[in-house]
């Protein structure tokens, strides 16, 4: 027997109808915030992510599936969404239209990292991208937006929020911090060694318990940003105080990607084994202009599906279409032209195999079926169909040219 890769998992039977379930309820609601859908290649050039996501980011220097194709060229299977779409944006010259774009995408993403639960190696994000907007309001928008989508899936969760500045307060910010982690540099980690050449934000990102105790009295970004960074910060708290969502301000909060700027934001979850992020994201205002389009601000966010498949809670379900059954060998040919007319209308289940009245009662109970509707005997004689209403017990017997 071939088993799946490790790291990647088949999607069947109640997971999928759990996926399925998270994917439309998340839709809905983006079509109601006003964003369409777009749809990236799963492979892209790795230049893409080394560019927009950096150098310095683990998913970059550690994780991604990245490999030659037989053309020569340099590819990987993208670890991300943000970049292709925004790669998507620019390509369709969309960064020249006066209009705002939003789009929503899901779909499979891949990182070569360790597995472990709700962490896999193929995983799927459902994620949302806003151009055009540089109003805080936006980002105000798409928090409330993620909150809405958990309330309804029935998920609990913790806001944390942080700004991370913009290019005016950020080098002054990032030389004091650089000053800090050299006097503490024996006592950190080799990756955070790494980074405090390379990208030393990515610092306070850690998750070594070490280094972030040596970290708890680091220059703290949200002390030093500049008016406008700090006015549309408190303006952001203020609305989330107005509408009632809680949430945490988390100064080492720098998310996992070199493209944010201003705010950044993480919801997590304490019921997935320790506490961890179920969804993120942020204002990227510069990655537009740096894939080489015009200056276009930009916000958005990504929710792991897999993270969540557990906490969600499936809603009841009801019946739903119609069970067609013959009693009779010489009634099955009768029910393909009515099973093909009324699944222009609902969903229809049809038993190729003659049966009795009890297993064909079995057989729509299994597939949950609104109505039942037999044809024996009798009513292949009389050109009829028994109906019943599984929901109200009601039966009745029907002209086949009626039903």
């Amino acid at each position: 027997m071939i088993n799946p890769l490790r790291g990647m998992k088949d999607l069947t039977f109640d997971e999928s109808q759990r996926f399925v379930h998270i994917v439309t309820t998340a839709i809905d609601i983006a079509k109601k915030y006003g964003y369409g859908y777009i749809e990236t290649p799963i492979l892209e050039e790795t230049a893409l992510f080394k560019r927009s996501v950096g150098d310095s980011s683990d998913i970059v220097s550690k994780e991604m599936y990245q490999f030659e194709d037989k053309g020569g060229n340099d590819v990987c299977m993208r670890p991300e969404g943000t970049a292709g779409v925004v790669r998507a944006f620019v390509h369709a010259k969309l960064d020249r239209q006066p209009m705002k774009q939003k789009f929503y995408y899901y779909g499979p993403m891949f990182r070569y990292e360790r597995p472990q639960k709700g962490r896999l190696r193929e995983f799927h994000q459902f994620g949302c991208e806003s151009f055009g907007e540089a109003s805080v309001y936006e980002d105000f928008t798409i928090i409330t937006m993620i909150s809405q989508i958990f309330e309804v899936l029935g998920i609990g969760f913790d806001l944390q929020i942080n700004s991370l500045g913009c290019p005016a307060c950020m080098p002054p910010y990032k030389q004091n911090l650089v000053s800090f982690l050299t006097e503490i540099k024996k006592e950190l980690c080799e990756d955070c060694n790494r980074r405090i050449d390379t990208n030393p934000i990515r610092v306070l990102d850690c998750k070594n318990q070490t280094c972030q105790s040596l970290l708890v009295n680091s220059p703290k970004l949200i002390n030093n940003l500049c008016d406008d960074c700090d006015t549309d910060f408190n303006k952001l708290t203020a609305l989330l105080d107005n509408a009632g969502i809680q949430y945490e301000v988390d100064t080492n909060l720098v998310r996992g990607l070199d493209y944010y700027n201003k705010t950044a934001f993480e919801f997590v979850s304490n019921d997935i084994g320790s506490q961890s992020a179920i969804a993120g994201g942020g204002r990227y205002d510069k990655l537009v202009e740096f894939l080489d389009g015009k200056p276009t601000p930009a916000v958005g966010f990504a929710i792991g599906i897999e993270r969540i498949m557990e906490l969600v809670q499936m809603p009841e379900l009801s019946r739903e279409g119609i069970y067609m059954g013959a009693m009779v060998e010489e009634a099955v040919k009768a029910l393909f032209p009515l099973a093909a007319a009324k699944r222009k209308e609902t969903k229809v289940t049809l038993e190729y195999n003659s049966k009795g009245f009890k297993s064909h009662m079995k057989g729509a109970d299994k597939v949950s079926a609104r109505y039942c509707v037999l044809i024996g005997e009798d009513e292949l004689k009389n050109a009829t169909v028994w109906v019943k209403d599984l929901e109200s017990k009601e039966e009745k017997t029907v002209l086949l040219e009626n039903f």
